[in-house]
Formats: C-alpha cells, sequence, structure tokens
C-alpha cells in the first residue's frame, strides 16, 4: 500500500493564514484544541526531569542531599510556571482543519510540523475518553490511515465536536461533498452483542493464564518453604505471583468491561471500558483474518472468544466472550456471505509420527468463501481467511514431513500474518496450493469494494 500524503517541515508560516484549501477555492478554517490540553501537556518538562531521575536515582539522590529547602522551593517556583508556560504554547501553536481533500494538523513551538491526512486514505477515526477526560467532558480523537504504523491524534476536543468530526470525517472519506457530509452526522448503529460483566468476570475465572498464575502462586512458595524454610523468601515470591495473576485479569476485565458490538454503514462499532471508555469502529472490507478462540474451560459452557487481523490497524478483539452462535452471527456481519464451516478434516493418521498427539489438533475446510484451519487440542484457534484477502500461497515440506508424504499449505494475508494447514497429505496439499491460487484470483475479482457507508 502506498503511504499517506504526508509532509513534514518549517512551512508551517505558509500554510498559517488558513486562507485556502487544497483546490484553492474553499475556505479553510483552523481550530485550536479544547482549552483543557494545556494541563496535559504542562507534564511534559515534569516527565522529562522524572525519567531522568529514575535512569540515574544515584545520581539525583546525590543532588538533593545537597539542595537546601529554600532552593528546592525556588526551584518548583520556577519549574511550574516554566511547565505551564510550554503547555499553554504547545496549546497555542497546535491548529487542525479539515479541507476538501485532507485533515490538516499543525503543531510545533519551534519546529513546525504538518500533517496532511487524506480523506479518503482514512479507515477508522476512534474516540477515546480517559478517566480524567471523562471527568473533563473532553475526549480524544484517533485517526487510523491505510498504510500508516502510528494513528494521529487529537487530544484533547469536547466530547460533543470530537463526535461530530469523527461523523464528518467518515463521510468524506465515504465520498459525501464537504456541504453534505456535516449534515449526515453519525451514522445510526444497530446492537448486535452486549457482554455481561458477570459474563466476562466468569470467563477471566475459567482462563488457563489466571489458572496457571494461581498454581505457580502455590506450587513455587511450597516447593521454597520446604527448600529453605525462610518465611521472607516464600512471602517474596508469592505476592508478586498473586499480584501479577490479578492485575492482568483486573486489566483485561476493566479493559473489556461493558463491550458493545453495533452495526453502522461505516462499520461494526466497538464500546468499551470501565474506567477509559473507548469507542472504535473495524473498517469495513479491511478485516483480513478472523479467528475463533475456544479455551478448555469455556467448551463446556459453549463460550468462545473472536479476535482480527486488521489491515493497518491495532484492532484485535471483536468479541471477549459470546457463546458460539451469537459469536458466529457478528462474524457474518464482518466477513459478508461467509458461514462458519462445521465440519473440518483431520490430517492422515501418518502424521502422528511428525507430530505426536498434537496432531489431532489441525484441521481444515475449505468452502466456496474461506480457507479455515484450526490448530490446538487444550486451546483451539479457528483462522478463516477470506479468498479475497489471500495475498499469496506456499507449500513447504521438512525431510520427516517429505519421509511421511505430508506438506503443509501457508496463506498469507494483508495484514502481514500467515494462516497454515499443517500436516495435510502431500498430494492433497498440491491440489489445494493451485486451487486456492486460483480461488483467490476469482475472489479478489468478486469482492465487493471497501467503501463506506455503501
Amino acid at each position: 500500500m502506498a503511504a499517506p500524503d504526508r509532509r513534514d517541515g518549517a512551512d508551517g508560516a505558509a500554510d498559517a493564514d488558513g486562507a485556502r484549501g487544497a483546490e484553492g477555492h474553499a475556505a479553510v478554517i483552523e481550530r485550536r484544541l479544547h482549552p483543557v490540553t494545556p494541563f496535559r501537556r504542562a507534564w511534559a518538562p515534569i516527565a522529562v526531569l522524572a525519567g531522568w531521575a529514575v535512569h540515574d536515582p544515584d545520581t539525583t539522590q546525590r543532588q538533593l542531599e545537597r539542595l537546601t529547602t529554600t532552593v528546592l522551593l525556588l526551584g518548583l517556583a520556577v519549574l511550574v510556571p516554566v511547565a505551564g508556560l510550554y503547555g499553554f504554547l504547545s496549546w497555542w501553536f497546535t491548529h487542525f482543519a479539515v479541507t476538501d481533500t485532507e485533515l490538516r494538523i499543525r503543531t510545533g513551538l519551534l519546529f513546525r510540523r504538518t500533517a496532511h491526512i487524506r480523506l479518503e486514505r482514512i479507515q477508522a477515526v476512534d474516540v477515546s475518553r480517559p478517566l480524567l477526560a471523562r471527568v473533563a467532558g473532553v475526549a480524544k480523537l484517533r485517526i487510523d490511515v491505510v498504510g500508516a504504523d502510528d494513528k494521529d491524534e487529537l487530544a484533547f476536543l469536547g466530547e460533543r465536536e470530537a463526535r461530530v468530526l469523527r461523523a464528518e470525517l467518515l463521510a468524506r472519506a465515504a465520498g459525501f461533498a464537504p456541504e453534505t457530509a456535516r449534515e449526515v452526522g453519525e451514522a445510526p448503529a444497530h446492537e448486535l452483542l452486549r457482554v455481561p460483566p458477570r459474563a466476562l468476570a466468569l470467563s477471566l475465572v475459567l482462563t488457563g493464564a489466571t489458572w496457571g498464575s494461581l498454581c505457580a502462586a502455590v506450587v513455587v512458595p511450597t516447593v521454597l518453604w520446604l527448600t529453605t524454610d525462610n518465611l521472607w523468601t516464600v512471602l517474596a515470591t508469592t505476592l508478586p505471583l498473586l499480584g501479577a495473576a490479578g492485575a492482568s485479569s483486573a486489566r483485561r476485565f476493566a479493559g473489556e468491561f461493558d463491550w458493545k458490538v453495533s452495526e453502522s454503514p461505516d462499520g461494526l462499532r466497538i464500546d468499551r471500558g470501565l474506567l477509559d471508555r473507548t469507542h472504535e469502529t473495524v473498517p469495513p472490507g479491511r478485516v483480513q483474518t478472523v479467528r475463533i478462540v475456544e479455551p478448555l474451560l469455556w467448551r463446556r459452557l459453549g463460550w468462545v472468544r473472536v479476535e482480527l487481523d486488521v489491515a493497518g490497524s491495532d484492532n484485535s478483539v471483536l468479541v471477549p466472550v459470546a457463546p458460539r452462535p451469537v459469536a458466529e452471527s457478528v462474524i457474518a456481519r464482518v466477513l459478508h456471505g461467509v458461514t462458519v464451516p462445521q465440519a473440518l478434516t483431520r490430517p492422515p493418521d501418518r502424521a502422528r509420527w511428525c507430530v505426536p498427539v498434537w496432531w489431532r489438533g489441525h484441521r481444515l475446510a475449505v468452502t466456496d468463501t474461506v480457507f479455515a484451519a484450526r490448530h490446538g487440542l487444550l486451546r483451539r484457534r479457528l483462522s478463516l481467511v477470506p479468498h479475497a484477502k489471500v495475498q499469496s500461497v506456499r507449500l513447504t515440506q521438512g525431510p520427516w514431513e517429505r519421509l511421511r508424504r505430508l506438506a503443509d499449505v501457508h496463506v498469507d494475508t494483508g495484514a502481514g500474518k500467515t494462516v497454515t494447514a499443517r500436516l495435510r497429505d502431500a498430494e492433497e496439499a498440491a491440489r489445494l496450493l493451485h486451487a486456492q491460487a486460483e480461488r483467490s484470483r476469482t475472489g479478489r475479482r468478486d469482492a465487493r469494494p471497501d467503501r463506506w457507508m455503501t
């Protein structure tokens, strides 16, 4: 993919007038961020000093011991106004504007930088509201651009302004005229799924990682007590293990709390978060792979987790936990026309000589719409790749596989990921290689266009 049209340099002075758009006939109105932004940016100088102190604590301690109380107070009296002035100036010299063709972000106090984000390259616009931002009534706007590794952001905007600007950017990306885009507003959404907090908490309790951490917190201290007979050693080991298990589960619970998936013309929307609320969009047509994850302890309840690989985006979770039929209905909205295959074939019996026991976890199914490969016995992962998203197909054989007349078929996607059908019969793998290449060509030819609001 081509990189987004972006130019950085000292030509910000030429843009300062904001008089004309890219075509030279539309007036450009530059706007500033919310007035609360200077308080956020004022922490930058203090963070630099704190980072230096953490990097060399011994030197910091010696320097502080030499300073008197009067000098420390004078230092704070100078540092606080300087930090406040920095925050104010960085906010004052930050502007953004939406022209007929691009979103323009101009920043820089000493060195000017102007980012030009072409509207047709925008694939997602997310609204994030950290806890303190929610208290202040502001939000952060993150723009996901095709071909860019990092997201550009506008932090902070008023909550209403952020939603209005998001709706306008998505409408412009969909091809609406500038005067029409402002009238379109935020597209209506239909709720598909909401994860109850009780189900989320139970799913975390039944996760293998949680039980593994708890088992380690029991076994390791017991062994240490029997070998060292030292209480302090046992406590120093037990507390971090219990803290790690609790912190990981608490972090996931807070991040996935009140998870809601809704369908709208601009894609699937995800609202989530206990302390920090996030409003994300799964870009239509950008999903390369969908994975259905089945942990061992979830199977009795019929629960699954759905993960995504999205080209040029950090979105990775679609459904944290849900009954399998509900999850499959959501997948059908992401991958139009795709039905999750139920009948998967396993490798031939001679594959047990290559991968003992675990060979039974490898399964394969190829339908008219997707290439589906599953692996894992305790934690099953079924990967679904639409034929139109396949970039290349490869066949590999190790020496032991050649001896057993087996081969692996690798399917590469546009998100830089690979889905592998392992331990297939060599003749079957060769046929699959050529057939998949042909299905990929026809799939791309018949694929729906990647457009917003269509």
